[in-house]
């Protein structure tokens, strides 16, 4: 083994903190969904649908669903935040499901049985930014780090 792959594979690449980062917040916005007084209307809690009352920090739908649904993210992204391309993988592809679960967010009836999440407004325009945001960091910071390693090469 050369020197540099035994450092390379000790170095934490700027998308792996990116994606422990992201992860980490997912994880926490998966346990305030369970806190009463975090999550406003928590009595009104129930385990998916529109009908879930819980709202996160007073502005974001929640359902015990959509919360175990962030823990899960959390869990998984800290698991693929261990490799450049792990960390990249769940970035970018994380960031391509909130735009979908964006657009799904846009088009369905909130007050439809379709909306199992819940899903609101404030919701959406969340799941647009984190879509943009995971993808541009996936992309970005690995693009980052292939032009530094063309520069050193």
């Amino acid at each position: 083994m050369t020197g540099r792959s035994a450092t390379a594979t000790r170095v934490r690449r700027p998308v792996q903190t990116a994606a422990t980062t992201v992860a980490a917040v997912f994880l926490l916005v998966g346990i305030l969904g369970f806190i009463p007084g975090i999550t406003s209307n928590y009595g009104d809690l129930t385990f998916a649908g529109h009908h879930s009352g819980a709202m996160l920090l007073g502005v974001f739908a929640v359902s015990i669903l959509h919360n175990v649904v962030h823990l899960l993210f959390g869990i998984v992204g800290l698991a693929l935040a261990r490799t450049p391309g792990g960390a990249r993988g769940f970035l970018v592809l994380g960031g391509f499901v909130y735009l979908l679960l964006w657009v799904y967010g846009l088009v369905i009836d909130q007050d439809s049985g379709a909306n199992f999440v819940p899903l609101n407004n404030a919701d959406n325009w969340l799941h647009l930014g984190l879509g943009v945001g995971m993808i541009a960091l996936g992309w970005g910071l690995t693009g980052v780090e292939r032009a530094r390693e063309n520069r050193t090469a």
